[in-house]
């Protein structure tokens, strides 16, 4: 039974650090520094952090599964700094943040993971980044390989995007820490379906378009 507690604190903490370094910062009173980081001491100064340690902070970090976090020590300073790897909506500098990639190292095609549901509305306005500063991609179809981050696991359908023909129209993609592919899309954060290149339903596999 304290093993179920203990699990469930740790995927409350989670959420609740995922929470604060993705979206929650400002309202908080907290600022970024470069990279998106936060002192770990400030943060553990809050009251919803108020009963967690430092060694909760790092075992959190080491242990995720989807690797949403990283630590650093402040250059020059005894200060633990965290952030969230990717999945923003607070302004962060994508170059501080993130590795751009080009036309050597980007991957020819990545995978974005959605439902039935919203397909006819992406095939007609695109893919929307909608409150987050990236549409999240990842480089492996499912079944390939373990996907850390990127594609929910209960994604039906999956989308293709052309990556080298999106760059040489002016598009930007990056890839984080673990893994992701992100691209903030154009100016109002689209992706469109010109730059789509497959689709496919997972279950059973079949490409669709």
């Amino acid at each position: 039974m304290m093993e179920l507690s203990k699990k469930q604190n740790d995927i409350r903490l989670s959420k609740s650090l995922s929470w604060l370094l993705r979206h929650g910062a400002e309202s908080e009173g907290l600022n970024f520094e470069d990279g998106g980081f936060i002192d770990v001491s400030k943060i553990l100064k809050l009251k919803q952090f108020r009963n967690v340690s430092v060694e909760d902070i790092k075992m959190i970090v080491e242990t995720n599964d989807k690797q949403r976090f990283s630590l650093r020590h402040k250059d020059n300073e005894n200060c633990l700094q965290i952030r969230a790897n990717q999945g923003h909506s607070l302004k962060v500098d994508d170059n501080t943040l993130l590795s751009l990639l080009s036309e050597e190292n980007v991957p020819h095609i990545v995978y974005h993971g959605t439902y039935f549901s919203k397909l006819k509305n992406i095939r007609q306005q695109g893919l929307n980044r909608m409150k987050r500063n990236h549409v999240h991609f990842t480089d492996k179809f499912p079944g390939e390989g373990k996907v850390i981050s990127g594609m929910r696991s209960n994604c039906d359908v999956v989308i293709g995007v052309d990556t080298l023909k999106a760059i040489k129209d002016g598009y930007n993609f990056y890839k984080s820490d673990n893994e992701v592919i992100l691209c903030p899309g154009n100016q109002t954060g689209i992706i469109p379906s010109l730059y789509f290149k497959e689709i496919w339903q997972l279950s059973p596999l079949k490409r669709i378009d």
